[in-house]
Protein backbone atom coordinates (compact mmCIF):
# COMPACT_ATOMS: atom_id res chain seq x y z
CA UNK A 1 0.00 0.00 0.00
CA UNK A 2 2.15 2.74 -1.22
CA UNK A 3 0.45 6.51 -0.80
CA UNK A 4 3.52 8.31 -0.40
CA UNK A 5 2.49 10.56 -3.55
CA UNK A 6 3.34 14.19 -2.85
CA UNK A 7 -0.29 15.10 -2.64
CA UNK A 8 -1.20 12.67 -0.35
CA UNK A 9 1.97 13.73 2.00
CA UNK A 10 0.32 17.17 2.17
CA UNK A 11 -2.63 15.40 3.24
CA UNK A 12 -0.89 13.88 5.98
CA UNK A 13 1.19 17.35 7.49
CA UNK A 14 -2.14 19.17 7.18
CA UNK A 15 -3.80 16.10 9.28
CA UNK A 16 -0.88 16.27 11.87
CA UNK A 17 -1.12 20.19 12.32
CA UNK A 18 -4.76 19.81 13.38
CA UNK A 19 -3.70 16.82 15.98
CA UNK A 20 -1.05 19.35 16.97
CA UNK A 21 -3.77 22.23 17.18
CA UNK A 22 -6.27 19.75 19.46
CA UNK A 23 -3.48 18.55 21.70
CA UNK A 24 -3.42 22.57 22.55
CA UNK A 25 -6.94 22.69 23.10
CA UNK A 26 -7.14 22.54 26.37
CA UNK A 27 -4.13 24.57 27.04
CA UNK A 28 -6.50 27.64 28.85
CA UNK A 29 -8.54 25.38 30.49
CA UNK A 30 -7.78 25.54 34.55
CA UNK A 31 -5.82 23.19 35.77
CA UNK A 32 -7.06 19.59 36.99
CA UNK A 33 -6.85 18.70 40.63
CA UNK A 34 -5.43 17.24 42.75
CA UNK A 35 -2.01 15.89 41.12
CA UNK A 36 -2.32 18.93 38.45
CA UNK A 37 -3.02 21.23 40.96
CA UNK A 38 -0.32 20.17 43.31
CA UNK A 39 2.59 19.72 40.80
CA UNK A 40 1.75 23.61 39.30
CA UNK A 41 1.97 24.72 43.24
CA UNK A 42 4.90 23.15 43.77
CA UNK A 43 6.53 24.87 41.08
CA UNK A 44 5.04 28.31 41.73
CA UNK A 45 6.79 28.37 45.14
CA UNK A 46 9.86 27.35 44.01
CA UNK A 47 9.93 30.82 41.69
CA UNK A 48 8.32 32.97 44.57
CA UNK A 49 11.17 31.68 47.13
CA UNK A 50 13.81 31.21 44.33
CA UNK A 51 14.87 28.04 46.01
CA UNK A 52 15.25 25.04 42.96
CA UNK A 53 16.19 22.72 45.33
CA UNK A 54 13.68 22.21 48.22
CA UNK A 55 10.27 20.90 47.02
CA UNK A 56 7.32 21.93 49.53
CA UNK A 57 3.61 21.46 49.49
CA UNK A 58 1.38 22.57 52.03
CA UNK A 59 4.42 24.75 53.24
CA UNK A 60 5.87 21.12 54.61
CA UNK A 61 8.83 18.89 52.56
CA UNK A 62 6.90 17.12 50.18
CA UNK A 63 8.61 13.85 49.15
CA UNK A 64 7.21 12.01 45.76
CA UNK A 65 8.38 13.11 43.02
CA UNK A 66 11.96 14.07 41.18
CA UNK A 67 12.31 17.72 40.24
CA UNK A 68 12.74 18.03 36.48
CA UNK A 69 9.21 18.80 35.68
CA UNK A 70 9.22 21.13 38.50
CA UNK A 71 12.30 22.92 37.28
CA UNK A 72 11.14 23.00 33.77
CA UNK A 73 7.29 24.03 34.93
CA UNK A 74 9.19 26.94 37.22
CA UNK A 75 11.50 28.45 34.31
CA UNK A 76 8.20 28.57 32.39
CA UNK A 77 6.41 30.15 35.28
CA UNK A 78 9.31 32.63 35.50
CA UNK A 79 9.11 33.36 31.11
CA UNK A 80 5.12 33.91 31.37
CA UNK A 81 3.98 34.36 34.96
CA UNK A 82 1.49 31.96 37.22
CA UNK A 83 -0.68 31.15 34.07
CA UNK A 84 -2.98 28.22 33.39
CA UNK A 85 -1.14 27.95 29.91
CA UNK A 86 2.62 28.52 31.48
CA UNK A 87 1.94 25.41 33.33
CA UNK A 88 0.54 23.00 30.63
CA UNK A 89 2.88 24.62 27.68
CA UNK A 90 5.97 22.53 28.59
CA UNK A 91 4.03 19.40 29.10
CA UNK A 92 2.61 20.21 25.67
CA UNK A 93 6.01 20.64 24.09
CA UNK A 94 7.85 17.75 25.36
CA UNK A 95 5.04 15.72 24.48
CA UNK A 96 5.35 17.13 20.62
CA UNK A 97 8.81 16.55 20.75
CA UNK A 98 8.22 12.97 21.54
CA UNK A 99 5.51 12.72 18.34
CA UNK A 100 9.11 14.32 16.32
CA UNK A 101 11.07 11.48 18.20
CA UNK A 102 8.25 8.60 17.11
CA UNK A 103 8.94 9.91 13.49
CA UNK A 104 12.48 10.09 13.45
CA UNK A 105 12.48 6.31 14.84
CA UNK A 106 10.17 4.74 12.65
CA UNK A 107 11.68 6.24 9.66
CA UNK A 108 14.57 4.94 10.43
CA UNK A 109 13.28 1.24 11.29
CA UNK A 110 10.89 1.47 8.03
CA UNK A 111 10.08 4.74 6.30
CA UNK A 112 8.27 7.91 5.85
CA UNK A 113 5.20 7.06 5.44
CA UNK A 114 4.86 4.57 8.09
CA UNK A 115 6.43 7.61 10.61
CA UNK A 116 4.01 9.82 9.60
CA UNK A 117 1.22 7.71 10.39
CA UNK A 118 3.20 6.80 13.84
CA UNK A 119 3.08 10.48 14.77
CA UNK A 120 -1.10 11.01 13.79
CA UNK A 121 -1.95 8.09 15.62
CA UNK A 122 0.34 8.75 18.75
CA UNK A 123 -1.05 12.51 18.99
CA UNK A 124 -4.56 11.25 18.20
CA UNK A 125 -4.22 8.31 21.64
CA UNK A 126 -7.11 9.40 23.46
CA UNK A 127 -5.40 9.68 26.76
CA UNK A 128 -2.37 10.81 25.08
CA UNK A 129 -4.92 13.88 24.42
CA UNK A 130 -6.60 13.95 28.08
CA UNK A 131 -2.85 13.79 29.35
CA UNK A 132 -2.42 17.15 27.24
CA UNK A 133 -4.83 18.60 29.52
CA UNK A 134 -4.23 17.33 32.60
CA UNK A 135 -0.71 17.34 32.75
CA UNK A 136 1.35 15.65 34.96
CA UNK A 137 4.84 14.15 34.79
CA UNK A 138 3.45 11.81 31.85
CA UNK A 139 4.15 14.14 28.85
CA UNK A 140 7.41 14.92 30.00
CA UNK A 141 8.12 11.21 30.16
CA UNK A 142 6.70 10.11 26.95
CA UNK A 143 8.94 12.45 25.21
CA UNK A 144 12.22 11.81 26.87
CA UNK A 145 11.92 8.07 26.53
CA UNK A 146 11.50 7.70 22.90
CA UNK A 147 14.53 10.64 22.27
CA UNK A 148 16.64 8.17 24.50
CA UNK A 149 15.66 5.64 22.80
CA UNK A 150 15.98 6.99 19.25
CA UNK A 151 19.74 8.50 20.25
CA UNK A 152 20.71 5.13 21.84
CA UNK A 153 19.56 3.17 18.76
CA UNK A 154 21.73 5.81 16.95
CA UNK A 155 24.63 5.55 18.50
CA UNK A 156 25.86 2.18 17.26
CA UNK A 157 23.69 2.46 13.71
CA UNK A 158 26.43 4.11 13.01
CA UNK A 159 28.73 4.51 15.86
CA UNK A 160 28.47 7.72 17.25
CA UNK A 161 29.82 8.85 20.70
CA UNK A 162 27.01 12.29 20.46
CA UNK A 163 24.07 10.50 20.09
CA UNK A 164 24.84 8.49 23.02
CA UNK A 165 25.95 11.41 24.72
CA UNK A 166 22.15 12.80 23.89
CA UNK A 167 20.90 9.21 25.28
CA UNK A 168 21.90 9.78 28.21
CA UNK A 169 20.91 13.13 28.78
CA UNK A 170 17.23 12.61 28.32
CA UNK A 171 17.70 9.33 29.62
CA UNK A 172 18.71 10.67 32.92
CA UNK A 173 15.95 13.66 32.59
CA UNK A 174 13.66 10.77 32.34
CA UNK A 175 14.70 9.28 35.58
CA UNK A 176 14.66 12.79 37.29
CA UNK A 177 11.06 12.95 36.17
CA UNK A 178 9.66 9.58 37.05
CA UNK A 179 11.97 7.59 39.10
CA UNK A 180 14.84 4.28 38.01
CA UNK A 181 11.68 2.75 36.31
CA UNK A 182 12.15 5.25 33.26
CA UNK A 183 15.10 2.90 32.53
CA UNK A 184 12.61 0.15 31.79
CA UNK A 185 11.22 1.10 28.07
CA UNK A 186 14.09 2.36 27.59
CA UNK A 187 16.75 -0.87 28.47
CA UNK A 188 13.73 -2.78 27.45
CA UNK A 189 14.03 -1.50 23.80
CA UNK A 190 17.91 -1.51 23.38
CA UNK A 191 18.68 -5.13 25.41
CA UNK A 192 15.37 -6.67 24.25
CA UNK A 193 16.33 -6.49 20.37
CA UNK A 194 19.95 -7.66 21.02
CA UNK A 195 18.89 -10.27 23.17
CA UNK A 196 16.00 -11.55 20.38
CA UNK A 197 18.43 -11.20 17.49
CA UNK A 198 21.44 -12.60 19.69
CA UNK A 199 23.63 -9.79 19.06
CA UNK A 200 25.60 -10.32 22.10
CA UNK A 201 28.79 -8.15 21.18
CA UNK A 202 26.32 -5.20 21.13
CA UNK A 203 24.40 -5.88 23.97
CA UNK A 204 27.87 -6.34 26.08
CA UNK A 205 29.85 -3.41 24.20
CA UNK A 206 32.01 -1.09 26.29
CA UNK A 207 29.79 1.90 24.95
CA UNK A 208 26.91 1.01 27.26
CA UNK A 209 29.27 1.03 30.37
CA UNK A 210 29.99 4.68 29.50
CA UNK A 211 26.11 5.40 28.94
CA UNK A 212 25.93 3.96 32.56
CA UNK A 213 28.19 6.32 34.25
CA UNK A 214 27.17 9.04 31.95
CA UNK A 215 23.50 9.04 33.67
CA UNK A 216 24.84 8.63 36.88
CA UNK A 217 26.67 11.75 36.40
CA UNK A 218 23.56 13.53 34.88
CA UNK A 219 21.07 12.47 37.55
CA UNK A 220 23.62 14.28 40.17
CA UNK A 221 21.81 17.39 40.30
CA UNK A 222 18.40 15.35 41.59
CA UNK A 223 21.17 13.19 44.53
CA UNK A 224 22.36 16.37 45.43
CA UNK A 225 18.81 18.27 45.80
CA UNK A 226 17.41 15.32 47.74
CA UNK A 227 20.74 14.84 50.38
CA UNK A 228 19.79 18.82 51.06
CA UNK A 229 16.71 18.14 51.66
CA UNK A 230 16.41 15.39 53.86
CA UNK A 231 19.62 13.00 53.79
CA UNK A 232 21.18 15.94 55.79
CA UNK A 233 18.32 16.81 57.73
CA UNK A 234 17.24 13.27 59.77
CA UNK A 235 15.39 15.29 62.03
CA UNK A 236 12.39 15.99 59.38
CA UNK A 237 9.31 14.04 59.54
CA UNK A 238 8.19 12.71 56.06
CA UNK A 239 5.81 9.74 55.73
CA UNK A 240 5.36 10.17 59.33
CA UNK A 241 8.97 8.71 59.89
CA UNK A 242 12.32 10.74 60.95
CA UNK A 243 15.09 10.04 59.54
CA UNK A 244 13.71 9.74 55.96
CA UNK A 245 16.31 9.30 52.69
CA UNK A 246 15.77 11.31 49.65
CA UNK A 247 17.98 9.43 47.53
CA UNK A 248 17.01 6.05 48.61
CA UNK A 249 13.55 7.06 48.23
CA UNK A 250 14.71 8.60 44.67
CA UNK A 251 16.55 5.19 43.62
CA UNK A 252 14.01 2.53 45.55
CA UNK A 253 11.41 3.58 47.75
CA UNK A 254 9.73 5.77 44.84
CA UNK A 255 9.03 3.14 42.27
CA UNK A 256 10.19 -0.65 43.31
CA UNK A 257 8.55 0.49 46.88
CA UNK A 258 5.11 0.88 44.79
CA UNK A 259 5.71 -2.43 42.90
CA UNK A 260 7.05 -3.81 45.42
CA UNK A 261 4.29 -2.68 48.03
CA UNK A 262 6.74 -2.18 50.62
CA UNK A 263 6.86 1.83 49.71
CA UNK A 264 4.42 4.29 52.57
CA UNK A 265 2.24 4.48 49.31
CA UNK A 266 0.29 1.24 48.76
CA UNK A 267 -2.07 -0.21 45.99
CA UNK A 268 -3.77 -3.34 45.01
CA UNK A 269 -2.47 -4.29 41.63
CA UNK A 270 -4.77 -6.41 39.18
CA UNK A 271 -2.95 -8.48 35.92
CA UNK A 272 -5.74 -7.30 34.16
CA UNK A 273 -6.04 -4.03 34.61
CA UNK A 274 -3.65 -2.72 32.19
CA UNK A 275 -5.54 -4.90 29.25
CA UNK A 276 -8.41 -2.92 29.56
CA UNK A 277 -7.09 0.39 30.42
CA UNK A 278 -5.21 0.22 26.96
CA UNK A 279 -9.06 -0.74 25.12
CA UNK A 280 -9.50 2.46 26.11
CA UNK A 281 -6.58 5.00 26.38
CA UNK A 282 -5.41 4.38 23.20
CA UNK A 283 -8.96 4.63 21.55
CA UNK A 284 -9.60 5.17 18.73
CA UNK A 285 -6.56 2.49 17.65
CA UNK A 286 -6.33 -0.22 20.18
CA UNK A 287 -7.86 -3.30 18.30
CA UNK A 288 -5.55 -2.08 15.65
CA UNK A 289 -2.64 -2.52 18.62
CA UNK A 290 -4.03 -5.48 19.34
CA UNK A 291 -4.36 -6.93 15.97
CA UNK A 292 -0.33 -5.05 15.35
CA UNK A 293 1.10 -7.07 17.92
CA UNK A 294 -0.60 -10.53 16.95
CA UNK A 295 0.87 -9.72 13.82
CA UNK A 296 4.54 -8.29 14.43
CA UNK A 297 5.29 -11.58 16.51
CA UNK A 298 3.70 -13.86 14.14
CA UNK A 299 5.91 -12.69 11.35
CA UNK A 300 8.85 -12.01 13.22
CA UNK A 301 9.51 -15.74 14.46
CA UNK A 302 9.57 -16.39 11.10
CA UNK A 303 12.30 -14.07 10.58
CA UNK A 304 14.04 -12.92 13.84
CA UNK A 305 16.97 -11.65 12.67
CA UNK A 306 15.36 -9.35 9.95
CA UNK A 307 12.71 -7.94 12.36
CA UNK A 308 13.45 -4.77 14.67
CA UNK A 309 12.00 -5.92 18.08
CA UNK A 310 12.56 -2.71 19.70
CA UNK A 311 9.11 -1.26 19.86
CA UNK A 312 7.96 -4.85 20.85
CA UNK A 313 10.66 -5.39 23.82
CA UNK A 314 9.69 -1.49 24.94
CA UNK A 315 6.04 -1.30 24.98
CA UNK A 316 5.46 -5.09 26.29
CA UNK A 317 8.62 -5.99 28.81
CA UNK A 318 7.16 -2.30 29.85
CA UNK A 319 3.69 -3.35 29.87
CA UNK A 320 4.23 -6.62 31.62
CA UNK A 321 5.74 -4.96 34.90
CA UNK A 322 3.27 -2.61 35.44
CA UNK A 323 0.37 -5.14 35.25
CA UNK A 324 2.98 -7.47 37.81
CA UNK A 325 3.11 -4.19 40.16
CA UNK A 326 0.66 -3.64 43.04
CA UNK A 327 0.65 -0.29 41.96
CA UNK A 328 -1.41 0.68 39.18
CA UNK A 329 -2.75 4.23 37.35
CA UNK A 330 -4.34 4.27 33.53
CA UNK A 331 -1.73 7.16 33.01
CA UNK A 332 1.48 4.61 33.53
CA UNK A 333 1.08 3.59 29.69
CA UNK A 334 1.61 6.85 28.17
CA UNK A 335 5.10 6.25 27.94
CA UNK A 336 4.97 3.56 25.81
CA UNK A 337 2.62 4.91 23.35
CA UNK A 338 5.25 5.99 20.87
CA UNK A 339 5.91 2.18 20.76
CA UNK A 340 2.38 1.08 20.40
CA UNK A 341 1.85 4.10 17.61
CA UNK A 342 5.01 2.48 15.45
CA UNK A 343 3.47 -1.18 15.74
CA UNK A 344 0.10 -0.25 14.64
CA UNK A 345 1.05 1.87 11.94
CA UNK A 346 3.72 -0.58 9.98
CA UNK A 347 0.71 -2.93 10.63
CA UNK A 348 -1.68 -1.37 8.66
CA UNK A 349 0.84 -0.17 6.30
CA UNK A 350 1.58 -3.94 5.71
CA UNK A 351 -2.04 -5.20 5.45
CA UNK A 352 -3.07 -6.70 2.53
CA UNK A 353 -5.69 -9.20 2.85
CA UNK A 354 -9.00 -7.92 1.80
CA UNK A 355 -10.89 -9.90 4.15
CA UNK A 356 -8.70 -8.06 7.16
CA UNK A 357 -9.42 -4.81 4.96
CA UNK A 358 -12.80 -5.13 5.18
CA UNK A 359 -12.32 -6.08 9.09
CA UNK A 360 -10.60 -3.10 9.78
CA UNK A 361 -13.17 -0.96 8.05
CA UNK A 362 -16.26 -2.11 10.24
CA UNK A 363 -13.88 -2.12 13.33
CA UNK A 364 -13.29 1.68 12.55
CA UNK A 365 -16.87 2.55 11.70
CA UNK A 366 -18.02 1.13 15.08
CA UNK A 367 -15.47 2.66 16.83
CA UNK A 368 -16.37 6.20 15.05
CA UNK A 369 -20.10 5.45 15.91
CA UNK A 370 -19.89 4.68 19.76
CA UNK A 371 -17.23 7.93 19.98
CA UNK A 372 -19.42 10.56 17.99
CA UNK A 373 -22.47 8.39 20.23
CA UNK A 374 -20.68 8.62 23.37
CA UNK A 375 -20.37 12.63 23.63
CA UNK A 376 -23.41 13.35 21.83
CA UNK A 377 -25.09 11.28 25.33
CA UNK A 378 -22.56 12.86 27.15
CA UNK A 379 -23.75 16.19 26.09
CA UNK A 380 -27.28 15.51 26.26
CA UNK A 381 -27.24 14.17 29.94
CA UNK A 382 -24.61 17.29 31.15
CA UNK A 383 -26.39 19.83 29.28
CA UNK A 384 -23.05 22.00 29.19
CA UNK A 385 -23.24 25.69 28.37
CA UNK A 386 -20.37 26.16 26.43
CA UNK A 387 -21.94 24.59 23.56
CA UNK A 388 -22.15 27.63 21.33
CA UNK A 389 -23.42 28.93 17.69
CA UNK A 390 -19.57 28.94 16.32
CA UNK A 391 -18.33 25.04 18.37
CA UNK A 392 -21.55 24.21 16.14
CA UNK A 393 -20.25 24.86 12.77
CA UNK A 394 -16.84 23.54 13.83
CA UNK A 395 -17.87 20.23 14.48
CA UNK A 396 -20.56 20.30 11.66
CA UNK A 397 -17.69 20.73 9.23
CA UNK A 398 -15.60 18.35 11.25
CA UNK A 399 -18.34 15.86 10.69
CA UNK A 400 -19.17 16.67 7.17
CA UNK A 401 -15.50 16.37 6.36
CA UNK A 402 -15.61 12.81 8.16
CA UNK A 403 -18.43 11.84 5.65
CA UNK A 404 -16.72 13.10 2.64
CA UNK A 405 -13.00 14.50 2.75
CA UNK A 406 -11.68 10.84 2.89
CA UNK A 407 -12.84 9.15 -0.29
CA UNK A 408 -11.20 12.21 -2.23
CA UNK A 409 -7.87 12.60 -0.60
CA UNK A 410 -7.03 8.81 -0.84
CA UNK A 411 -7.92 5.79 -3.00
CA UNK A 412 -7.27 2.92 -1.23
CA UNK A 413 -9.79 1.43 1.82
CA UNK A 414 -7.04 1.65 4.95
CA UNK A 415 -6.08 4.87 4.08
CA UNK A 416 -9.39 6.13 3.61
CA UNK A 417 -10.52 4.58 7.16
CA UNK A 418 -7.79 5.94 8.79
CA UNK A 419 -8.77 9.67 7.87
CA UNK A 420 -11.79 9.00 8.83
CA UNK A 421 -10.61 7.84 12.00
CA UNK A 422 -8.22 10.88 12.70
CA UNK A 423 -11.55 13.31 11.79
CA UNK A 424 -13.82 11.63 14.31
CA UNK A 425 -11.00 11.94 17.22
CA UNK A 426 -10.75 15.68 16.38
CA UNK A 427 -14.63 15.94 16.93
CA UNK A 428 -14.75 14.50 20.29
CA UNK A 429 -11.45 15.66 21.29
CA UNK A 430 -12.75 18.94 20.63
CA UNK A 431 -15.77 19.05 21.90
CA UNK A 432 -14.17 17.31 25.33
CA UNK A 433 -12.00 20.17 25.63
CA UNK A 434 -13.89 23.23 24.53
CA UNK A 435 -17.00 22.30 26.12
CA UNK A 436 -17.08 19.56 28.55
CA UNK A 437 -13.89 19.94 30.47
CA UNK A 438 -14.35 24.25 30.41
CA UNK A 439 -17.99 23.69 31.90
CA UNK A 440 -16.42 20.74 34.44
CA UNK A 441 -14.00 22.97 35.91
CA UNK A 442 -16.77 25.26 37.04
CA UNK A 443 -17.34 22.31 39.50
CA UNK A 444 -13.53 22.78 40.88
CA UNK A 445 -14.11 25.12 43.71
CA UNK A 446 -10.75 25.71 44.41
CA UNK A 447 -9.81 27.06 41.10
CA UNK A 448 -12.98 29.04 40.85
CA UNK A 449 -12.74 30.75 44.36
CA UNK A 450 -9.07 31.44 43.69
CA UNK A 451 -9.66 33.73 40.80
CA UNK A 452 -12.80 35.06 41.64
CA UNK A 453 -10.59 36.06 45.14
CA UNK A 454 -8.53 37.84 42.70
CA UNK A 455 -11.05 39.96 41.31
CA UNK A 456 -13.40 40.66 44.86
CA UNK A 457 -10.28 41.17 47.56
CA UNK A 458 -9.16 44.57 47.09
CA UNK A 459 -8.43 45.07 50.74
CA UNK A 460 -5.59 42.00 50.30
CA UNK A 461 -7.23 40.15 53.36
CA UNK A 462 -5.33 37.47 54.24
CA UNK A 463 -7.11 34.06 52.79
CA UNK A 464 -7.50 31.07 55.27
CA UNK A 465 -8.50 27.66 54.27
CA UNK A 466 -9.35 24.52 56.42
CA UNK A 467 -7.94 22.08 53.23
CA UNK A 468 -10.17 19.70 51.10
CA UNK A 469 -9.36 18.21 47.59
CA UNK A 470 -9.26 21.70 45.84
CA UNK A 471 -6.36 23.24 47.95
CA UNK A 472 -3.77 23.05 45.52
CA UNK A 473 -6.12 24.70 42.96
CA UNK A 474 -7.05 27.68 45.65
CA UNK A 475 -3.22 27.63 46.44
CA UNK A 476 -2.43 27.99 42.17
CA UNK A 477 -4.81 30.42 41.31
CA UNK A 478 -4.63 32.59 44.19
CA UNK A 479 -2.57 35.90 44.33
CA UNK A 480 -2.20 36.05 47.64
CA UNK A 481 -1.13 33.44 49.96
CA UNK A 482 -2.76 30.78 51.51
CA UNK A 483 -2.97 30.32 55.75
CA UNK A 484 -3.96 26.54 56.54
CA UNK A 485 -5.93 26.34 59.49
CA UNK A 486 -7.38 22.94 61.31
CA UNK A 487 -10.88 21.93 60.75
CA UNK A 488 -11.62 22.45 64.35
CA UNK A 489 -10.04 25.82 64.39
CA UNK A 490 -6.69 25.61 65.82
CA UNK A 491 -3.72 26.85 63.83
CA UNK A 492 -1.99 30.03 63.40
CA UNK A 493 -4.53 32.84 62.52
CA UNK A 494 -4.25 36.17 61.60
CA UNK A 495 -4.74 38.79 63.95
CA UNK A 496 -7.39 40.94 61.92
CA UNK A 497 -9.59 40.20 59.28
CA UNK A 498 -9.44 37.79 56.73
CA UNK A 499 -11.53 36.20 54.07
CA UNK A 500 -12.21 31.97 54.72
CA UNK A 501 -12.80 29.67 52.47
CA UNK A 502 -14.42 26.20 54.04
CA UNK A 503 -17.35 23.88 53.57
CA UNK A 504 -20.32 25.25 54.88
CA UNK A 505 -20.68 22.12 57.89
CA UNK A 506 -17.16 23.46 59.24
CA UNK A 507 -18.41 27.46 59.07
CA UNK A 508 -21.32 26.83 61.06
CA UNK A 509 -19.44 24.97 63.71
CA UNK A 510 -16.64 27.91 64.30
CA UNK A 511 -19.54 30.30 64.05
CA UNK A 512 -21.13 27.81 67.30
CA UNK A 513 -17.65 28.14 68.81
CA UNK A 514 -17.78 32.27 68.65
CA UNK A 515 -16.42 33.26 65.40
CA UNK A 516 -17.80 36.41 63.74
CA UNK A 517 -18.75 34.80 60.41
CA UNK A 518 -20.02 36.57 57.81
CA UNK A 519 -20.72 34.91 54.32
CA UNK A 520 -19.35 36.45 50.92
CA UNK A 521 -20.11 34.08 48.46
CA UNK A 522 -21.02 30.34 47.84
CA UNK A 523 -19.32 28.08 45.39
CA UNK A 524 -20.70 24.48 44.34
CA UNK A 525 -17.90 22.14 44.69
CA UNK A 526 -17.17 18.45 42.72
CA UNK A 527 -14.05 16.16 42.60
CA UNK A 528 -13.73 16.33 38.94
CA UNK A 529 -11.32 14.09 38.61
CA UNK A 530 -13.61 11.47 40.20
CA UNK A 531 -16.21 11.48 37.86
CA UNK A 532 -20.07 9.12 38.09
CA UNK A 533 -22.75 8.81 36.27
CA UNK A 534 -25.22 10.90 38.54
CA UNK A 535 -22.76 14.19 38.58
CA UNK A 536 -22.99 13.83 34.63
CA UNK A 537 -26.65 13.98 34.58
CA UNK A 538 -28.34 16.97 34.81
CA UNK A 539 -31.03 16.01 36.96
CA UNK A 540 -29.46 14.29 39.69
CA UNK A 541 -26.38 16.25 39.69
CA UNK A 542 -27.59 18.77 42.75
CA UNK A 543 -27.20 15.59 44.95
CA UNK A 544 -23.33 14.87 44.05
CA UNK A 545 -22.46 18.66 44.97
CA UNK A 546 -21.25 19.92 48.29
CA UNK A 547 -20.87 23.82 48.66
CA UNK A 548 -18.02 25.81 49.83
CA UNK A 549 -18.36 29.09 50.80
CA UNK A 550 -15.70 32.37 51.07
CA UNK A 551 -16.67 34.49 54.45
CA UNK A 552 -15.45 37.40 56.44
CA UNK A 553 -14.29 36.20 59.11
CA UNK A 554 -13.80 39.96 61.72
CA UNK A 555 -13.90 38.73 65.26
CA UNK A 556 -13.13 35.53 67.43
CA UNK A 557 -15.20 35.51 71.26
Amino acid sequence: MDQATPNYTKWLYLFIGIAVFVNFSGLFVPIIGPDGTLYASIAKTMVQHNNYVDLFAFGTDWLDKPHFPFWVTALSFKLFGFKTWAYKLPGILFMLMGAYYTYLFAKNLYNKQIALWSVLILLTAQHILLSNNDVRAEPYLTGLIIASVYHFYKSYTPNNFWHLLIGCIFAACAIMTKGMFALIPIGGAIAGHFMITRQWKQLLNWRWLIAAILTVMFILPEIYCLRQQFDLHPEKLVFDKHNVSGIKWFLWDSQFGRFFNTGPIKGSGDPTFFVHTTLWAFLPWSLLLFAGIYQFIKKGIKNVQGTEWYCLCGSVITFLLFSASKFQLPHYLNIIFPFFAIITAQYLYNVKSEKNIRAIRITQIIIIVLMLAAISILQYFFQSGYFNVLMGIILAILFIALLFLPQAIADSPIPRTIFRTLLATFIVNLYLTTVFFTALMHYQAGSEIGMWLNQNNPQKLPIVQTGDDNVWALEFYSNEPIIYMNPDGTGPLPNGPFLLYTPIPIADGLAAKGWHIQVVKTFPRYWVSRLKPAFLNKATREKELTTVEVALVTKYN
